[in-house]
């Protein structure tokens, strides 16, 4: 999944991964995604996204041109039932 969309023109849009994880089966809900854009307005080096999935684990990737090829790693959740540390972007669309 991860790889359709690193193989395509959005590789570094949050949005993409997103789609794509609720188009095989994830909530929307039980995801996070890092902004796409530094603070001054550049592409991201790398962005990261999430899902927390059964038993409170989460799946996290790591994506961008300073990445190289995307990673991906389950862990356990955080408390409070979030994946990622720090801010992420609002998933409104």
């Amino acid at each position: 999944m991860t790889e359709r969309v690193w193989a395509s023109s959005h590789r570094a849009e949050g949005r993409a991964y997103v789609d794509a994880l609720v188009k095989a089966g994830f909530a929307k809900s039980a995801m996070q995604v890092t902004n796409d854009r530094s603070t001054v307005g550049n592409p991201a080096e790398s962005i990261q996204f999430s899902v927390r999935w059964k038993d409170g684990q989460c799946l996290v990737g790591q994506v961008g041109p300073a990445t190289g090829d995307p990673v991906t790693v389950v862990v356990a959740g955080l408390p409070g039932g979030k994946c990622l540390i720090g801010d992420t972007r609002p998933i409104t669309w």
